[in-house]
């Protein structure tokens, strides 16, 4: 499982995957999982609707300025010769704007890159959605993982309170013995059913992302201390160039170019004309009208908006590189982070859990002997769940800063077998 989460940007959330709901008795795999949120949660959906309103700017952006129809009646309803409608005046007039400077062009073009700037973001929401599934996905598979410690912490506190009650009956040790082996075992108790509860409420917050109010399912599948070797971290730096965050800049960059580009087509006048007809009633006479209009000083008064244009535009390229050294920085950290958290979960299964494993089974063998003190074999006992906690505490570093990695990048990223990838 955790090699697919270390794939799970390649996972696609389309409405055309359905893989079929689990049981309540199946174990719910990532992919199930993936598929569930990719079918329901309303984030995904807001990118369609978002990109049809875009569209629809667009459209309406492409449209000429409107023409005016009039009619303008004189000399009507006055006294003398005007009275009444005797010596009316009609004019029945058509206007428009005649727009100068390519601002329908600029227009379009600040419309257009709207539209481009929301597939970049739609791909940030994506990745940070399957980021949080695979978070709350791990976090249920931690609490698994600490239940199982807590059994077996139970099973050996079990043994030191039965051979406790042994020798207490045979009067080689004194009561305060078995009450402690009893704390002691109470104390794993504890810890189960606390993990219990841990897992219990990392399903309902899995199942909320897909809007379910019931859980239907009781476990997950994989194991968080397999941990799949990278690739080197320039090879991952080299990635960046393309993550989606750095591609929302540069549409942003092209939205500011493009409204420089209106600012500018402010520069140049628009042209306003007027035509018609005018029928005088008295006469019976009929005359063509006609008429413009432009308004001076254009170019000064787009001036302050071009400086700002200006400004913003040069403000992407600052912005990308701030963002570019912060991508870079976060990238550095998380797979230094999981190259040490791998190392350490490596060798505390090789190297310190087998021995604690054989030093508490040969302490318990001397302490039944009467070779050495309940406390000895007791501090033994913790100490092996305590480096069983602390290898799962490093898996979960480790796989926390993999998704990291995983949403930076956007991409798969595990290592060619050659270099290390667990199957």
């Amino acid at each position: 499982m955790w090699i697919r989460l270390a794939a799970f940007a390649a996972l696609a959330i389309a409405p055309c995957v359905h893989a079929q709901a689990p049981s309540p008795l199946d174990p719910l795999t990532l992919d199930a999982a993936v598929d569930r949120v990719a079918r329901t949660h309303p984030d995904l959906r807001l990118p369609t609707l978002q990109r049809q309103a875009a569209q629809a700017r667009l459209d309406g952006a492409g449209l000429k300025p409107a023409l005016v129809f009039g009619v303008d009646i004189e000399n009507a309803l006055g006294t003398g010769a005007n009275r009444g409608f005797d010596a009316t005046e009609t004019t029945v007039t058509l206007a428009g704007v005649l727009e100068r400077g390519g601002k329908l062009d600029a227009r379009r073009a600040v419309a257009q890159a709207n539209l481009d700037a929301l597939a970049p973001q739609r791909e940030i929401t994506r990745l940070d959605l399957l980021a949080e599934t695979a978070r709350r996905y791990l976090a249920i598979s931690a609490a698994s993982a600490q239940y199982r410690i807590a059994l077996d912490d139970i099973e050996q506190r079990r043994r030191a309170v039965a051979a406790a009650r042994l020798r207490l009956q045979a009067g080689a040790s004194p009561a305060s013995t078995l009450m402690t082996a009893q704390a002691a075992l109470a104390q794993a108790e504890l810890d189960r059913d606390r993990a219990g509860q841990a897992g219990q409420a990392a399903r309902m917050a899995l199942a909320a992302l897909w809007n379910a109010r019931q859980v239907d399912f009781e476990a997950v599948t994989g194991d968080p201390l397999q941990l799949p070797a990278l690739q080197p971290f320039q090879a991952l730096a080299t990635l960046l160039a393309q993550t989606p965050e750095l591609a929302v800049i540069a549409n942003e960059a092209r939205v500011r170019e493009a409204q420089l580009q209106l600012a500018r087509s402010q520069q140049r006048s628009d042209v306003s004309w007027q035509l018609g007809v005018r029928r005088q009633r008295e006469s019976g006479d009929n005359a063509f009208v006609g008429g413009f209009s432009m308004p001076l000083g254009s170019a000064r008064r787009a001036e302050p908006e071009i400086r700002a244009a200006q400004a913003e535009l040069a403000m992407s390229a600052v912005e990308r590189e701030a963002r570019a050294l912060q991508l870079y920085a976060t990238l550095a950290e998380a797979h230094g982070r999981y190259a040490t958290a791998r190392l350490e979960v490596q060798r505390m299964g090789s190297d310190v859990l087998p021995q604690l494993q054989k030093a508490e089974k040969a302490a318990e063998t001397a302490w039944r002997a009467g070779a050495i003190s309940y406390l000895e074999w007791a501090q033994l006992q913790a100490m092996r769940i305590e480096a069983r906690q602390r290898q799962l505490d490093a898996a979960l570093s480790a796989q926390t800063a993999l998704i990291e990695i995983q949403r930076l990048s956007g991409q798969p990223l595990l290592a060619t077998p050659a270099e290390g990838t667990l199957p």
